[in-house]
């Protein structure tokens, strides 16, 4: 997976979880020049195996032509930016553009984004949805939003990441679009737990119901990518019910701020609170399921079955 296209500008990575690693690690393959910043050094270092220079501070990536962030949330964005050893505290030295992939509210975002202007330098706001997996499997889908030629600048780098990006606009269209997404995967996995709870409670083995429903006009990737976690209840972490509350809580703020009801959003997140209360806050999202079963007095079971996850 080599581009040429990718070779023209010097890249610098702030954030090297679950997500990170694996996206920095595709730009590494495609042939970027990459230097990484994380938190605990430890968990960026295997990198070097792919090219990567490790640095000691987000300040050691400030002469990079193009900056990526992907942390866990608005105050580490700010940190790694802003703060006093951020990417943007060395005085006449910062990066042409900063492409920040993390998951923050708009206000978050903005705050950000007007400090980079502010020294001379521009910001795409790109979220992705996905996991690691799916970025290994070069899946990952973008969304983008900011200054149109930032946007063409960096199209190469985030096409290399997945499938590609979708731009929407200015400021920080991106983070409205990347919220909307979220609501829906919260709601689509609560629905995808009852549906399954009531298959089996009627009878229907899980692995049936999904197997039609991957089939059908409601299946999609993400049915599909979840098969397995349904059928065989492995709740690895792939998003945690914390993280997936964390998104929830924005899009019922962005709501309440626009004037729109979001009833069935809200339910959803009071059901993701109580798995979190139940002790599930660190295993994936799809263990509403769990939930749900305990909520119908079903004793579910895996059913150990070998399913495909459409990737």
């Amino acid at each position: 997976m080599t581009n040429d296209l990718i070779k023209g500008h010097s890249i610098g990575w702030i954030g090297t979880g679950r997500m990170g690693y694996a996206m920095a690690g595709r730009l590494l393959k495609a042939g970027a020049d990459v230097s990484v910043y994380n938190r605990t050094r430890s968990k960026a270092e295997p990198l070097t195996e792919l090219g990567a220079t490790i640095v000691d501070s987000p300040a050691d990536l400030a002469d990079r032509d193009i900056v990526f962030t992907m942390v866990s949330g608005p105050d580490d964005l700010k940190a790694v930016t802003m703060g006093e050893a951020g990417v943007l505290s060395v005085a006449g030295t910062i990066p042409g553009l900063l492409i920040d992939c993390s998951s923050v509210s708009e206000e978050a975002s903005a705050h950000v984004r007007a400090h980079v202007k502010s020294l001379g330098g521009e910001m795409l706001a790109a979220p992705v949805s996905g996991n690691a997996k799916v970025v290994k499997a070069g899946k990952l889908s973008i969304v983008a939003s900011g200054p149109e030629d930032a946007f063409n600048r960096a199209e190469p780098y985030l096409a290399a990441l997945g499938e590609g990006a979708t731009y929407v606009g200015g400021g920080e269209l991106a983070r409205m679009v990347k919220i909307c997404h979220n609501i829906l995967l919260g709601v689509v996995t609560q629905s995808l737990a009852e549906i399954a709870v009531l298959a089996e409670k009627g009878g229907v083995p899980r692995h049936a119901l999904m197997d039609f429903i991957n089939k059908s006009v409601m299946g999609c990737r993400f049915s599909k990518y979840k098969t397995p976690s349904i059928v065989n209840l492995d709740f690895t972490p792939t998003f945690t019910p914390v993280l997936l509350r964390k998104d929830l809580d924005l899009g019922l703020a962005a709501g309440a701020g626009l004037g729109v009801p979001l009833p069935v959003t809200q339910l959803v997140r009071d059901l993701v609170q109580r798995v979190i209360d139940d002790g599930g806050g660190d295993e994936d999202f799809m263990v509403l399921l769990r939930q749900e079963a305990r909520d119908a007095g079903l004793d579910i079971q895996p059913e150990n079955l070998d399913v495909g996850d459409g990737l």
